[in-house]
């Protein structure tokens, strides 16, 4: 290998090269904006009507049985349907959805006092089903975009671009509930819009030639078998799932920062974008320092590192000792995050990445709605604290069992697959 095959290989940039890639970044920004400051703003107006904590843990079970349900016939269509339209579809649905809440807050006097928060439950879980099809689209779609040599690298960027937005959201939506419900759902809307814009300038990719026709059964399955088939695959999988399940301490933080840390919604914004900083912060050290040689290793230990920073931070009472924690969280969370995106690109063939996106999609994307569920039923159960910090010290565990029964994750080189 000469030098300046050398200097690509460990360009950072690399991905962010590719102009549709950037595009796709972007519009992924927007959303991820959205839909980030939609959690904040639900979460604090359901709790300023209930003050309870399993209805905070209820806004993630509504939105996660429909999840659920829909994601593995999602898959499916992501792979026998153009990958674009079906988000661009998806998320000008969102739109709707927003622009439903947007209406409750403007016309309190009929809908929200005659049933009370249920109808916002209703938007929510419509708001799952859509994401089921728009979480196995994407990373789908964004296979296509960049070389194979380049998914690890596009990984990072995803993941980096995600977190800043997931930093800037629950801020923006923290000041802005301030000054109302109404005018923080009006952001809601145009920031979604601007999302699919950006789509439109992105070219349609091919849908990948399968090898054999399929019955929709089988088309189902045939996901389902590839990943339980898999060591690495399944055992990074669980590994998130149980770790997002159990430390779930995010969906908690209105009630946290009413009772326990005594601050308000500026502050609910802040403690909301902490962990999404130090992600950042950890994405920008990976894209110049990628885990690749000891990825297995890296990933139990930054899952164990964010259960120990969950149980501190769920033994805090001061706001600043809690937004590092939670920054803290963010930062051994990303880890986990790069490295089994990158496990799932290099290990899934092209005709089949809508279905296993799917498939990955109900392990990690559903687990932080039903993570916040049960979240809510342990904070009902044994008080806000002591049940996050039984969450923390559960994803502990998991790592532990994780690494006994998984030696193949346990010695993962990421080069060796590519």
């Amino acid at each position: 290998m000469n030098s300046s095959e050398l200097k690509i290989k460990h360009d950072p940039f690399a991905a962010l090269r590719i102009k549709e890639f950037i595009f796709f970044l972007s519009s992924r920004f927007f959303l991820t904006l959205a839909i980030q400051m939609q959690s904040v703003i639900v979460g604090w107006q359901i709790y300023n009507y209930t003050k309870d904590v399993l209805a905070l843990g209820m806004i993630g079970l509504a939105e996660a049985i429909p999840f659920i349900i829909v994601s593995l016939f999602a898959g499916h269509v992501a792979d026998v349907f153009n990958r674009k339209y079906i988000i661009i579809l998806a998320t000008s649905l969102l739109i709707f959805c927003t622009s439903f809440l947007l209406y409750f807050t403007l016309d309190t006097s009929t809908v929200i006092q005659a049933y009370g928060t249920f109808p916002i439950f209703i938007v929510i879980a419509g708001v799952g089903f859509i994401r089921g099809f728009v979480a196995a689209a994407s990373p789908s779609f964004m296979s296509q975009l960049v070389p194979r040599e380049l998914y690890a690298n596009a990984a990072t960027w995803n993941s980096t671009f995600w977190h800043v937005a997931s930093i800037i959201g629950p801020a923006i939506a923290g000041f802005i509930c301030a000054v109302s419900f109404s005018s923080a759902y009006t952001v809601d809307v145009v920031l979604i819009v601007i999302s699919v814009i950006f789509f439109f300038f992105i070219s349609s990719k091919p849908i990948p030639k399968k090898e054999k026709k399929e019955s929709l059964f089988e088309s189902l399955s045939v996901g389902i078998k590839f990943v339980f088939s898999n060591q690495l695959i399944l055992g990074a999988l669980t590994l998130d799932l149980f770790a997002v399940l159990f430390g779930g301490a995010v969906s908690m933080l209105p009630a946290y920062a009413d009772k326990i840390l005594h601050v308000g919604s500026e502050q609910l914004g802040l403690l909301r974008a902490a962990p999404a900083f130090g992600a950042v912060i950890m994405a920008l050290i990976i894209a110049y320092k990628p885990p690749t040689k000891n990825a297995g290793r890296s990933l139990l230990i930054s899952v164990g590192a964010f259960g120990i920073a969950t149980v501190l931070f769920g033994i805090s009472t001061n706001f600043y000792l809690s937004l590092f924690f939670l920054f803290l969280t963010g930062a051994f969370d990303n880890v986990s995050v790069v490295i089994r995106h990158t496990i799932l690109q290099l290990s899934t063939p092209d005709e089949m990445r809508g279905r296993v996106s799917a498939v990955n999609s109900i392990f990690i994307g559903s687990s932080n709605e039903i993570g916040s569920f049960e979240s809510g039923v342990a904070a009902r159960a044994m008080g806000l604290k002591p049940s996050i910090v039984f969450g923390g010290i559960m994803t502990i565990l998991i790592v532990a069992l994780t690494a006994k029964i998984a030696p193949k994750l346990r010695g993962l080189n990421l080069k060796s697959l590519h």
